[in-house]
């Protein structure tokens, strides 16, 4: 009988940096959600390092692995589906077509002994950031806006990526939310400039908060991996938005505190696990109606 959470996280491997689909596993894990890591390439460290090593994972490696899962019968055990970083647009159709398994599986076997009703998909769509612009050929950022943004339960962009989604300029807070909302599900924006802060914005049809938190003069990387799966770990702890996005920014923002305070190039997910369930810092998410 399987009475834990489940979730199946399709993203990049990483060995060296506690960024992509690794520091999403560690952050899950640290709710005492379990995991299964379906990697979309092979990499030895960040390339913000430099060259990174490895490569990307085959598609015909990749759906060998999915069908591994599938055929344990875990897909229909599966409660949280959360992609993240994506090598070939193959891997994107394939990742939407699992989406579609997990989902008719809860449907069709109603007697399997999963933790939720109901699996959640969360769609981090990782294609760029500012002012770099797009980082991943315009085919994967087309083919995660048509294939996988349409199947979410919630979308995790960051402020380029909502822009780049929408195709809206997004001059103020107000525009920010009617972005958010057009996408007609909820919506958790990251790295908005706040007065010299820096904002996390959760916007759904009836409801849209700011949670704001001061800037540090450089964080490691993987900080958006780390704060959609501390989101995911609320939802699934069964918190409201508001709570959730409170709570969720808070601990990552107490990775980074104790980053700098070790003087660690990378987030401190292991030895720093424990601000992730009782986060050095209490924030207050305000509302961001527009107007």
């Amino acid at each position: 009988m399987f009475s834990m959470p489940m979730a199946l996280i399709l993203s990049s491997h990483v060995a060296a940096s506690m960024v992509g689909g690794g520091a999403s596993q560690r952050v899950l894990n640290a709710a005492k959600i379990d995991t299964m890591l379906v990697p979309t390439v092979l990499y030895g460290r960040h390339p913000g390092w430099g060259a990174p090593g490895g490569g990307p994972v085959e598609q015909d490696m990749f759906e060998s692995i999915l069908s591994g899962i599938s055929d344990q019968g875990l897909l229909d055990v599966t409660d949280v589906v959360l992609t993240g970083y994506f090598a070939d647009v193959g891997q994107v159709f394939d990742t939407a077509a699992v989406i579609d398994v997990v989902r008719k599986g809860r449907r069709v076997n109603k007697g399997v002994k999963a933790f939720s009703r109901d699996p959640i998909v969360v769609v981090d769509p990782i294609m760029g950031d500012a002012p770099a612009g797009l980082y991943v050929p315009a085919p994967i950022a087309a083919a995660i806006k048509d294939q996988l943004i349409s199947r979410a339960d919630l979308v995790t962009p960051n402020l380029f990526e909502l822009g780049h989604i929408t195709g809206r300029p997004l001059t103020d807070l107000a525009s920010m939310v009617r972005a958010a909302r057009a996408m007609g599900r909820p919506v958790l924006v990251s790295s908005l400039p706040r007065h010299g802060r820096i904002g996390v914005l959760y916007v759904d049809e009836t409801q849209a908060w700011l949670v704001t938190h001061d800037r540090f003069p450089k964080a490691p990387n993987g900080t958006g991996d780390a704060l959609t799966a501390a989101f995911i770990n609320q939802i699934i702890a069964g918190e409201d938005a508001k709570t959730a996005l409170e709570k969720s920014v808070a601990a990552t923002v107490s990775l980074v505190m104790r980053a700098h305070e070790w003087s660690a190039p990378e987030l401190p997910l292991v030895a720093a696990a424990d601000v992730l369930t009782t986060p050095l810092v209490t924030l207050e998410a305000e509302p961001a109606q527009p107007a």
